[in-house]
């Protein structure tokens, strides 16, 4: 997952470092009050037609009011636990004291966690600096916790750095594009500190990172829901970051489909794995960031184009991956009986799939009862291969309707030992081997089957899977899952992944104390024992949007 941490920072630009920043003062900021408003109806809940119709918000005024403060109760307990009359898992307070020990200090201030604290790595690599992705479980388990601080001054942080001139060999990226990450330098003599970004001239590929700015979105999201606080999200410089991001995606250019067209590489699997056009990650992603924005933008000048423009993106890119990235038994049935060659916009197989290109697997993993999005639908070709990460954000971005949030946890449970096995969580299922390894990954030695990003397992994933299993009622299946992990995670030195079939292995090269695996677990606990912490990173269905398929969708033989 951190495959961009393969470098380190002798190659990176001098433009990409800036000392002894006053254009932010973080400790001024985080002065102002906390704001405890009262909502009369949550801004999550008004349907997009709506919004189509009159823009009528002044500021922010529909966004929820119901957020979970924290009030900490102790330096390395987290709150949601004392609110219980059990015991914490003895792991909890282990966790909490890794996690602080992960924290990176800019100028005395907390702003991110690092990627991992493995002092028996030779090699650090990339892995201390913070990247943006994986700081989002950190930032979840602080504000669950009560700490909102370092979520804010990690927001206003990496807003400072998408300011930046970012230019790599000549070319200039867009104004928009977020880090994928960065580095605090101490300098003890000068008593400064400096801060270097990479926004993928340093990664492996050189890919930069699409999903960095939609998780800036979304933790901007959840740090109004959490704290109340509506103040930052309503500044200039927020709503200006939210619109240059924007602007990025919403393009408009010789693509015919509303979803995102990207590279391989530029996300949670950013190594050659195959996901190039249109991954589910991205389009999830992409998804449940313009729901976010939707929530956040202010209607006025500038933010009104942006609105309308969301607002009719959202409904095209709803019936795309609701019509065309689901696969159930039936829906497979379907492809397996597909002509091809058709022309027209009567053609019922639309990107012209040839039925002998399903793969043989594909047939004995599909439950009569249960379905998932696909991997990738492109011209001619379909990956069916699963994702966890694409479809947890689904269920809780509601870009799956419930009839589809069901099935994926049906899916779930009736594939527990090829999805789950003895750690969570398959980040894709099946692994690509052989022949197919060979071409499709270049051969890449870290991405051999059942290994890192190909049928690798993520502890990280846990926090999602909880968090979609809370929102469709299956919270069994979260415990089931916080167990598997409770049996290995803290004795193995918290993984970055794990390897073989059922995920029994650590890592052939995974880093110990991987920041993301402790805060995956510690949000995947907070999340059980309060969920009224799902708030922050789940979007209730907008009932406007009429799903495509009429059948359900967990269909039974």
């Amino acid at each position: 997952m951190e495959g961009a941490k393969e470098f380190g920072l002798r190659n990176v630009s001098s433009h990409c470092s800036i000392s002894d920043m006053d254009d932010y003062d973080l400790s001024r900021l985080l002065d102002k009050p906390r704001l405890n408003i009262e909502r009369q109806r949550s801004f999550d809940e008004r349907s997009l037609s709506e919004l189509s119709i009159g823009l009528t918000r002044a500021g922010l005024d529909n966004i929820d009011s119901t957020y979970s403060p924290g009030g900490r109760s102790g330096f390395d307990t987290p709150a949601s636990s004392a609110r219980n009359s059990f015991e914490p898992h003895p792991m909890v307070a282990e966790a909490w004291e890794a996690l602080r020990r992960s924290l990176v200090f800019f100028r005395s201030q907390p702003v991110g966690t690092i990627a991992a604290y493995d002092h028996a790595s030779e090699e650090v690599l990339n892995y201390d600096q913070v990247f943006v992705r994986d700081f989002v479980p950190s930032a979840l388990a602080f504000l669950m916790n009560g700490e909102p601080e370092i979520v804010k001054n990690f927001l206003l942080k990496t807003l400072q750095l998408q300011g930046w001139e970012k230019r790599i060999d000549r070319f200039k990226l867009g104004e928009g594009a977020m880090p994928a990450s960065f580095k605090v330098l101490h300098d003890p003599i000068r008593k400064s500190d400096t801060i270097v970004a990479d926004f993928g001239e340093s990664a492996i590929g050189r890919v930069a990172p699409v999903d960095s700015g939609f998780w800036w979105i979304i933790l901007l999201r959840a740090y109004t829901k959490s704290t109340g606080d509506l103040t930052l999200a309503e500044t200039e410089d927020c709503q200006k970051g939210m619109r240059l991001i924007l602007t990025l995606c919403l393009s408009e250019g010789f693509d015919t489909f509303p979803t995102l067209l990207c590279a391989d590489g530029c996300s949670m699997i950013d190594r050659r794995m195959g996901i190039y056009g249109y991954p589910i990650e991205i389009q999830a992603l992409f998804f449940m960031a313009l729901r976010c924005a939707l929530a956040l933008l202010k209607p006025d000048a500038e933010g009104k184009e942006f609105i309308e423009r969301i607002v009719k993106r959202l409904h095209a890119l709803s019936y795309h991956m609701r019509g065309y990235f689901w696969l159930d038994f039936q829906q497979l049935n379907d492809i397996y009986r597909y002509k091809t060659e058709e022309y027209s916009h009567t053609a019922v197989n639309k990107f012209n799939v040839i039925p002998d290109s399903i793969p043989d697997w594909c047939f004995d993993f599909m439950p009569c009862r249960g379905g998932y999005f696909i991997g990738n639908v492109s011209p001619a070709r379909m990956d069916f291969r699963w994702f966890a990460l694409g479809n947890c954000v689904a269920i809780l971005s509601s870009l799956a309707t419930p009839e589809q949030s069901v099935a994926i946890m049906d899916l779930i449970e009736s594939r527990w030992e090829e999805l789950v096995g003895e750690m969570p969580l398959k980040i894709c299922y099946p692994a690509i081997e052989s022949h197919e390894w060979r071409i499709v990954t270049g051969c890449d030695p870290k991405n051999t089957r059942w290994s890192y990003h190909n049928g690798g397992s993520w502890p990280v994933l846990l926090w999602m899977l909880t968090a979609a299993c809370i929102k469709t009622g299956r919270p069994q299946i979260a415990r089931r899952a916080i167990e598997l992990a409770e049996s290995r995670l803290l004795k193995d030195a918290w993984p970055e992944y794990y390897d073989g079939k059922l995920g029994r292995y650590i890592g052939k090269q995974a880093r110990k104390y991987q920041t993301w695996s402790i805060a995956g677990y510690l949000v995947a606990k907070m999340l059980l024992e309060d969920p009224s912490h799902l708030g922050m990173i789940s979007l209730e269905e907008d009932k406007q949007m009429k799903p495509v398929i009429k059948r359900s969708s967990s269909w039974t033989c």
